[in-house]
């Protein structure tokens, strides 16, 4: 397959040729073409690289990488140009060996310790754990050697912010932004859609391609009057009796609440309706309830739907086996926050779940689910731990089940 692409705008051409310092990054939106000017950058460095030394690429984890970066080099190259054997985590391009590397955590830096790297290509920087980043440039040290590197927007207090890009006059650095509307290749109606598809924090990010906190609400999109629905009516409406598929994603607890949630849709696709929830909080019962008395619960809960899935937070082991004890084949649900809430936060902006009016404990969680300000401080997203038990659910079953459809359906990559 060869790799079709328009013309580039003047700000990649720009971002191409003048991408010459120690340091060269891409930021911005989502779907702004700066993958592809780093892209094509990295094949013009690769053929005329230093040979004192090794070239490496890096993702999150080589699977990340492959899948945004590697495979689209193999669309633009000839073949007998580039190969890539996983086995080894080589790539070969243009004769030249490369290193393929994911960083996904702080022992990364233990595969680049001692190294003498002579370029670096960079696929979501902002991932990376902070003592790898900085051991990569610490092994930049041959003379001529480059990092090339892309982000999308985090918060403006994360170390490749407030260290780098904001010290853009100190170092040997060169930062080139973007945003959505830069990439003229775009369908108008598709980039039309994933404007109105991104709300709040999301649209900040990754449509404006702005470096801004998570503040306040994290389902700012949250609605009582739209999302709240009578799903009797709903089936009703629909003539139908019952959905033609259910599932069930628990979140456990013992001295925190435990809840779970019954989830049904029709004809194997979106949207999605919340049927009924269990919550049981043992602080305000005053007592506490063991595994298989939580599994009794459990059980009554689903009896009367055939449930196609079964998620349960994968840390919650003895729950699991006392379910699995009973016949229940569990799938340990995806547990990406970040990921998690935005996939969430993108069906109900596009009306694609909604929760019966019965409720009321999720929807008194969706309306009170905040941004912890304090790691924010410390440029980290996450939200705080009160008022989450019902929305991890909810993130459990709608990520872990409906995710890879809808990236079919909407065109979607959060990996």
């Amino acid at each position: 397959m060869a790799f079709e692409w328009g013309p580039l705008s003047p700000k990649a051409v720009f971002s191409i040729l003048k991408s010459e310092r120690r340091i060269n990054l891409w930021e911005g939106s989502v779907r702004s073409s700066k993958t592809i000017s780093s892209i094509i950058r990295w094949l013009v460095f690769v053929k005329a690289a230093p040979t004192n030394g090794v070239l490496v690429m890096v993702g999150k984890t080589n699977k990340t990488l492959q899948r945004n970066i590697l495979d689209i080099i193999a669309e633009m190259v000839a073949p007998e140009d580039y190969h890539y054997n996983r086995g080894t985590g080589e790539v070969t391009l243009f004769g030249r060996k490369i290193d393929v590397i994911g960083a996904s955590d702080e022992r990364a830096q233990e595969k680049i310790r001692g190294a003498t790297i002579v370029g670096c290509y960079g696929d979501e920087v902002s991932l990376w754990p902070e003592s790898f980043f900085t051991m990569m440039l610490s092994r930049l040290s041959v003379k001529g050697s480059k990092f090339f590197g892309t982000t999308n927007p985090d918060s403006p207090y994360h170390w490749l912010k407030a260290d780098y890009i904001d010290r853009l006059a100190e170092l040997d650095l060169a930062v080139f932004h973007f945003t959505l509307d830069d990439n003229k290749n775009l369908d108008p109606e598709y980039v039309a859609n994933l404007k109105k598809e991104y709300t709040g924090l999301w649209y900040k990010r990754f449509i404006l391609g702005l470096w801004v906190l998570a503040d306040g609400t994290v389902y700012d999109m949250w609605n009582d009057d739209i999302h709240s629905l009578s799903i009797p009516s709903v089936l009703k409406a629909s003539g139908k009796a019952q959905f033609d598929r259910y599932f069930v994603a628990a979140d456990y607890g013992t001295n925190n609440p435990c809840t779970f949630g019954l989830y049904g849709y029709n004809g194997g696709a979106l949207p999605c309706y919340l049927v009924k929830e269990y919550y049981y909080d043992s602080r305000r019962s005053g007592r506490q309830k063991t595994d298989s008395e939580y599994a009794d619960d459990y059980q009554k809960f689903v009896a009367g739907h055939r449930a196609v899935a079964h998620y349960v937070d994968p840390s919650a082991a003895s729950f699991i086996v006392e379910l699995g004890k009973r016949g229940i084949n569990v799938t340990g649900a995806n547990n990406d926050v970040l990921n998690g809430i935005r996939w969430v936060s993108t069906l109900l902006s596009k009306k694609m779940y909604f929760i019966d009016t019965s409720c009321n404990e999720t929807k008194k969680e969706y309306a009170g689910y905040i941004w912890d300000a304090k790691a924010q401080k410390l440029g980290i997203d996450k939200p705080t731990k009160e008022h989450d038990h019902c929305v991890d659910r909810d993130r459990y079953a709608l990520f872990t089940h409906f995710y890879r459809k809808g990236t079919k359906m909407f065109g979607f990559n959060f990996d």
